[in-house]
């Protein structure tokens, strides 16, 4: 059995309904908090509570006394933690909000892994732990001592501790640094979403970094296709970039979205953003070597699909 927290978030969704097809048990855990919609959260749940061998605690990081019961509930063999308070930005105005969750729930989490022994202990980090490196394309032999946001701290810190539970418990840990994920039942704060919607009505888009930004757009298929590879395959500690493997300039991502939708977006060109990084782009060497990871998905494919999913789900 395996405990997946962020089970209403846009990946944790996606991870859920690909373990329960292939027939293994689940337990979703998420607090279904307010910093996007939470309907949509509830909407991606929808989808997957009633499935046989799935179970849904709505629940916080910080309950740790609810955590416990979970733990004692059901026997929990693998743990894929990928709860988090997300967004660059929003860690600028709330970092308090980062705190509880990245820092002193993920505590709670990998402390009870911990206990129970689990065989597998992988959790989500990201790109942003890079921060101000300027070398690329990013390899997880670089240093990651330079976050440019809150977010980042909080991400670096996650992998930190992990690696002295490893250390000193031996708990098996694996992080993933995931690069700019998209795709249908997305995040409404990323830019797949923001740019769809306002094109559609006829909105201004804000290009930041005055459109020369590139960033490592990830299919989710192709995200979730690596994280499944990671939790069948434990590893006694380790760390792996997980994106495309290709950056691509936010004007050429911008023609895509135009493209599908047969409009034209008002570009109202920005400075760069505080916390953001310039460009990211992700060396994935090491987890096609170590495990056969293949991202299949460029933006010429996985846009459209996005599209798709958001005219119907909207009727936009």
């Amino acid at each position: 059995m395996i405990l997946v927290t962020g089970a209403a978030g846009f990946i944790g969704y996606h991870l859920c309904k690909k373990l329960l097809d292939r027939g293994g048990e689940v337990v979703g855990l998420d607090n279904l908090n307010d910093y996007y919609d939470p309907r949509l959260k509830q909407a991606r749940i929808l989808r997957i509570e009633n499935r046989p061998r799935f179970a849904f605690h709505k629940m916080d990081l910080c309950d740790r006394d609810g955590l416990k019961s979970l733990f004692d509930k059901y026997p929990i063999e693998k743990v894929c933690h990928l709860a988090a308070q997300v967004g660059v930005r929003y860690s600028l105005a709330n970092p308090f909000a980062y705190q509880k969750s990245n820092i002193e729930g993920f505590l709670n989490v990998i402390d009870l892994a911990k206990d129970r022994k689990v065989a597998n202990f992988v959790y989500a980090s990201s790109s942003s732990v890079y921060g101000g490196n300027a070398k690329i394309p990013f390899s997880t032999d670089d240093p990651a001592d330079r976050p440019i946001s809150f977010y980042g701290v909080t991400k670096r810190a996650n992998e930190l501790t992990a690696a002295a539970y490893h250390h000193d418990y031996g708990l098996p840990t694996t992080g993933l640094r995931f690069f700019t994920v998209y795709g249908p039942w997305g995040r409404p704060d990323m830019a797949p979403f923001i740019f769809t919607r306002k094109i559609l009505a006829g909105e201004p888009i804000d290009v930041y970094s005055h459109g020369k930004a590139r960033r490592d757009f990830t299919y989710i298929d192709d995200i979730v296709q690596g994280v499944e590879l990671v939790l069948d395959r434990p590893r006694p500690r380790a760390l792996y970039n997980i994106g495309n493997g290709h950056p691509e300039g936010l004007e050429r991502f911008i023609e895509v979205v135009e493209n599908c939708l047969g409009r034209k977006a008002v570009r109202n060109y920005l400075p760069e953003q505080m916390g953001e990084m310039q460009a990211t782009w992700a060396d994935i060497g090491p987890i096609q070597r170590d495990f056969g990871y293949r991202p299949t998905a460029g933006i010429e494919k996985g846009i459209p699909l996005f599209i798709e999913w958001y005219r119907d789900y909207y009727k936009a």
